[in-house]
């Protein structure tokens, strides 16, 4: 057998899929694509995670948006971190010209100019839809980790969960923590004592420098009503692809406090709000990380403790999570070992550190007898990748250096006029844009600080018909259901390891 013809073997029985896939593109034999070796990247495999690495300039996020773009058009919706941007322009249709004709007759593929079906979502004043969610709903640990409290810290603000729950005291933003935080350390101290033991002042105000730290960053326009339901992330269009829920993210890169928060809500929300899957014909959702490295290189410990934690248990969710960085060794070395398909777009190597990073980089792939790893790592063109993945039985794909198919959407930044056209046609926006301020632990204590100290009578037993109605009231308060699903995510939270106290701070736990 010819080597040529062994080439197009080992890639078409390896990349062999009995279901639905994605074509990314051809693979290169001997520096040329052919058109007989296609990559194809079975759907019910897209769960097991991925990574698309590469240097500056190389196509890394254009091949992120090829990627997202197609799972869309197979049913898949998808989530995309946007820091940069760039990936807005997923929201109109691509434009054909000589340079993509020639790209995808050389591959192998029709192109065909295609749009999906967006969401814009924000954290902060960009325009989209409001990303919100309340302190409760965060619970005690969640939030410790957030602002990395020590063991004695932790537990001051499991006591001020506690005693808000006790209190029926709703604990919905930023304000509200920290009015209670003064509440349990000055007019409320013995009270809280007698209860739940001494509070110090000095831990008290470590953890208010921590809270004024996020605040600095943007947080409190995060938290607080009305909260994100993560199953608004897997809704279809009305012609059942997969809408993309693109979370701009331009004006908070500078921010890691904030991202960080958003994150471990974000995973931890979605791994306890989605049934179990197994084994299923394509995703319910995968989310796309860009630029993961400034992630990673600002990353708290509690963000990376829970990202390793998400990629080991979540794709049972049927969920896969995709990075995308400049390095491979941008990422963790516990998260890397659990990625199911590798993009690897070229490096540079300019200094003896690169070259040995490269080296290290091709020892991570299958070995080939068709490419020298190393050396086609500097010398991949724009647009072309070396990718490994796993076939419908989890088995890893021969090495393919791809000649990757251009995207059916618009490269490029979408302009504000645009981005306004799709967001007025948003039913997120409309849903989650009014900002709600109700009643809650900041209002209720400053107004009983104001109030003078009232004596009543002891409270007379309710009837049976009485106590029925009461109750009736209660399930209809807002704050009793918000109390009933924050108790659901603690424990679904704990089974990820993530909020669990593991020793530390027992004598104030309350879980």
């Amino acid at each position: 057998m010819e080597r040529k013809e062994k080439f197009i073997q080992s890639i078409t029985e390896g990349y062999q899929t009995k279901g639905d896939y994605i074509v990314l593109g051809s693979a290169l034999f001997d520096g040329a694509p052919d058109k007989n070796a296609q990559v194809k990247l079975p759907l019910k495999t897209l769960n097991r995670h991925g990574l698309i690495a590469g240097a500056t300039g190389t196509g890394k996020t254009v091949t992120l948006q090829i990627i997202a773009e197609n799972m869309c058009k197979k049913g898949i919706p998808v989530l995309l971190m946007d820091l940069k941007g760039d990936l807005s322009g997923i929201a109109k249709d691509g434009t054909i010209n000589p340079k993509i004709n020639e790209r995808h007759e050389a591959i192998g593929i029709p192109f065909e100019p295609q749009k999906t079906s967006v969401e814009f979502l924000t954290l902060s004043k960009e325009n989209g839809a409001k990303l919100r969610a309340t302190l409760s709903e965060f619970g005690p640990v969640l939030f410790s980790k957030i602002l990395d409290l020590n063991e004695t810290q932790s537990g001051i603000v499991a006591i001020i969960f506690k005693y808000a729950d006790d209190q029926k005291l709703p604990l919905l933003d930023l304000k509200d923590f920290k009015r209670l935080l003064n509440h349990i350390t000055t007019e409320g101290k013995e009270d809280v004592q007698k209860t739940y033991g001494n509070v110090s002042k000095a831990s008290a105000g470590t953890i208010l420098r921590a809270i004024i730290e996020l605040e600095s960053q943007g947080a409190e326009a995060f938290f607080g009503e009305r909260s994100f339901e993560v199953t608004d992330l897997v809704k279809l269009d009305s012609n059942g692809h997969g809408i993309a829920s693109i979370i701009r993210l331009t004006d908070i890169q500078d921010k890691p406090k904030l991202f960080s928060t958003f994150m471990l809500c974000l995973l931890a929300e979605i791994y306890q709000t989605f049934p179990e899957e197994g084994d299923s014909e394509k995703p319910k959702l995968c989310v796309f990380i860009d630029e993961a490295h400034l992630i990673f290189k600002e990353a708290s410990k509690a963000l990376l403790d829970q990202i390793e934690s998400i990629i080991k248990l979540i794709r049972s969710k049927g969920v896969g999570i995709y990075f995308c960085t400049q390095n491979p060794y941008d990422i963790p070395e516990a998260v890397l070992a659990q990625l199911g398909l590798k993009v690897q777009h070229a490096l540079r190597a300019f200094t003896e550190k690169d070259r040995k990073a490269i080296r290290k980089t091709a020892e991570n792939y299958p070995i080939s007898e068709f490419y020298k790893t190393d050396e086609l790592l500097t010398s991949l063109g724009i647009g072309q990748a070396l990718i490994s993945a796993l076939n419908e039985k989890g088995i890893p794909t021969p090495l393919a250096a791809t000649h990757l198919r251009a995207p059916m959407s618009r490269i490029g930044v979408l302009t504000r006029e645009e981005i306004q056209e799709v967001v007025s046609l948003s039913p997120l926006a409309k849903k989650y844009n009014d900002t709600i301020d109700r009643e809650s632990a900041y209002e209720i204590l400053s107004k009983k600080l104001k109030e003078e100290p009232k004596t009543s009578e002891e409270p007379k037993p309710l009837t049976k018909k009485e106590d029925k109605s009461t109750l009736e009231k209660l399930s209809e308060n807002t704050m009793v259901r918000q109390v009933g699903r924050t108790v659901v995510k603690e424990v679904a939270r704990g089974l990820l390891g993530v909020l669990g106290l593991g020793g530390r701070g027992k004598k104030n736990s309350w879980f």
